[in-house]
């Protein structure tokens, strides 16, 4: 989980999400965010993520992340 957090800071260091319960709906990513997200897990997991996952309910939470890694054969 800290992988995750780390790389949302990365992505947006003026950001505290902890404070939020989903990230899509508070507006703290935005599409760019998610492409750019996407892109950081493919390189830190070695897994390719589907077009088709790529949509925002993947990118609400930590947790909805680490459920996508794991869908696209990732381990966490």
């Amino acid at each position: 989980m800290n992988d995750i957090a780390e790389m949302l800071i990365e992505l947006k260091p003026e950001v505290n999400f902890g404070e939020s319960d989903d990230f899509i709906m508070d507006g703290l990513l935005d599409s760019f965010d998610i492409i750019s997200l996407t892109s950081m897990i493919e390189e830190k997991y070695g897994i390719t993520v589907d077009g088709l996952d790529i949509v925002p309910e993947n990118f609400c939470s930590v947790e909805a992340v680490i459920e996508l890694i794991r869908k696209s054969g990732g381990t966490v």
